[in-house]
C-alpha cells in the first residue's frame, strides 16, 4: 500500500483508529493540502462520557496534533431522538432539563484532550440543538426528506437488525439517521467541515450525511470510522461488572479509574498504548521488543499515562502511589475509596459478610460468604476464615480505619465514627 501523504492517515492507521473511509485517496489529498475541520458527535444521555468514548476523544486529539481543525458536536438535538445504532429497544426519552445537565457533564472532560479557542487549529464546541430545534416539518421533508431512500435506509444495521430481530424500531428513531445527516450538511455550510469521523456503527449515519451534502451542495465531504473497539477476551470497552468507566471524576474516583487500566488484558497493553497515549509509535515499538520488561510494569505505566490525561498528572501519580502501597507493600493507600459507618454499629460487631456486602465489594450476602469461604476475603490484609466473623471496633488502626480487600484487585476503607 502507498504510504499516506497526510501526517494525520499515517499515524491514524498507525495506531489502529482506521475501518472505513467514504474516498480514502481524495481525502489523504485534502489533509496534506489544507487545514481540515472534522467533527465527532456526542448525545447527551448521560451526564460523563464513559471509557468507550476514548477511541473518539483520543482520535479528535490526534486530528488536532496534526494540525487540523476538530469539532465537538453536543446532541443536544439528536439526543430528543436518540440513537438506534447498536440498541434492541427504544431509548428512553429524555427531557430538556436532564439534557441539559448531562451535556455540562459531559463538556469538562473534553478541555483536557483539546485546546480551544479561535485559532485556526483550535477546537470548537457546538449544539446541534442550534438548528435542529428550528427544523419545521413540512419545508425540512420537502427540502432534504426526498433525498434520502427508504430501501436503502432499510438497508443500514441499525435498522436492518431491529427488524430481524423482530424488535420495535419507532419512526421517531427511523429519523434519527436523517437528522444526523442533517448535521453534516449544516456544519458543512456553517463552519466549512468536510469530515465526520466517529464509530463503525456510524457507518450508515455517516454515509448518509456525505450523501445528503453531495445532492443538495454538489459538494464532496468524507466520512471515517474506527473499529469496533473490544478487549481480546470480546468484553465491551468503558464498561465492568460494577457498572460503566466514567471520565468525570464525580462518577468515578481517578483511583478506580487508574486500576480500571491497570487490569488491562496483556493482549490489549500495546494497543491501547497507541490508541490511549501520547506516547510516539518509536517509543511503543521499543518497550514491546524489550523482552525483559514485566508485563505488570507496562500496565501500571500504561494506567498512569492514560490517566493523566483525564485526571492530570497529580492524580495518576497518586493513584500509582497508593496501588503499589496497597498491593506491594501491604500498606493503606490513601487513594483507596472510603466508606464511613457509625461507631454504635460496631459495638455489637458486625458479621464479616455483611461487612462486605454493604460496603460495595460484592452484589449480595451470599457472595460475600462464598468469597470469604473461598480464602478470597481479607481485612487488613489478613484472610478472613469465617465468614460470620464479627467485626468490630478493636480491627480499626489508631485512626479508626479498617482497609477490606475482595480478591487482589478491589480494595475499600471503612472509617469509623
Amino acid at each position: 500500500m502507498i504510504p499516506f501523504k497526510s501526517q494525520f492517515l499515517r499515524d491514524a492507521k498507525d495506531r489502529g483508529f482506521i475501518h472505513q473511509c467514504t474516498n480514502l485517496d481524495k481525502l489523504d489529498i485534502l489533509l496534506s493540502t489544507q487545514t481540515t475541520s472534522a467533527y465527532i458527535g456526542f448525545d447527551c444521555t448521560a451526564p460523563s462520557l464513559h471509557a468507550g468514548s476514548l477511541v473518539s476523544i483520543m482520535l479528535l486529539r490526534l486530528f488536532q496534533q496534526c494540525g487540523h481543525k476538530p469539532i465537538v458536536l453536543m446532541g443536544g438535538g439528536t439526543t430528543k431522538i436518540g440513537d438506534p445504532s447498536g440498541k434492541e429497544e427504544t431509548r428512553k426519552l429524555i427531557d430538556d432539563h436532564t439534557i441539559q445537565v448531562n451535556m455540562d457533564g459531559i463538556k469538562k472532560i473534553f478541555s483536557k484532550y483539546l485546546l480551544f479557542g479561535d485559532g485556526p487549529t483550535d477546537a470548537v464546541m457546538i449544539n446541534n440543538a442550534d438548528w435542529l430545534n428550528d427544523i419545521s416539518y413540512i419545508p425540512f421533508l420537502r427540502d432534504y426528506g426526498r433525498h434520502f431512500s427508504i430501501n436503502r435506509m432499510l438497508s443500514f444495521d441499525s435498522v436492518k437488525l431491529r427488524l430481524a430481530r423482530e424488535q420495535n424500531l419507532s419512526f421517531l428513531e427511523f429519523n434519527y439517521m436523517i437528522v444526523q445527516a442533517y448535521d453534516f450538511l449544516e456544519l458543512f455550510r456553517r463552519h466549512n467541515c468536510k469530515l465526520q469521523m466517529g464509530g463503525s456503527d456510524q457507518w450508515g449515519n455517516i454515509v448518509n450525511g456525505t450523501d445528503l451534502t453531495r445532492k443538495t451542495d454538489s459538494k464532496e465531504v468524507f466520512g471515517l470510522t474506527t473499529p469496533l473497539l473490544t478487549t481480546s477476551s470480546g468484553t465491551k470497552m468503558g464498561k465492568t461488572a460494577k457498572g460503566a468507566v466514567w471520565l468525570n471524576e464525580d462518577l468515578l474516583p481517578p483511583y478506580h479509574y487508574w486500576q480500571y487500566w491497570r487490569n488491562t488484558e496483556d493482549a490489549d497493553v500495546f494497543r491501547f498504548f497507541r490508541l490511549f497515549t501520547d506516547f510516539s509509535i518509536d517509543q511503543i515499538d521499543s518497550l514491546q521488543k524489550e523482552t525483559n520488561t514485566n508485563i505488570n510494569e507496562l500496565k501500571k505505566i500504561l494506567a498512569t499515562e492514560i490517566s493523566k490525561l483525564c485526571h492530570g498528572s497529580l492524580a495518576a501519580n497518586s493513584a500509582l502511589k497508593t496501588a503499589e502501597a496497597t498491593f506491594e507493600s501491604g500498606v493503606f493507600g490513601s487513594d483507596l475509596p472510603k466508606i464511613t459507618i457509625d461507631k454504635v454499629r460496631f459495638n455489637k460487631g458486625i458479621p464479616a459478610f455483611q461487612l462486605f456486602y454493604e460496603a460495595g465489594l460484592t452484589e449480595s450476602g451470599g457472595e460475600a460468604r462464598r468469597l470469604i469461604k473461598n480464602g478470597g476475603g481479607k481485612i487488613n490484609n489478613q484472610i478472613i476464615f469465617h465468614e460470620t466473623e464479627k467485626i468490630t471496633e478493636a480491627n480499626a488502626n489508631e485512626k479508626g480505619l479498617i482497609k477490606l480487600s475482595a480478591g487482589k484487585k478491589r480494595h475499600l476503607i471503612i472509617q469509623i465514627k
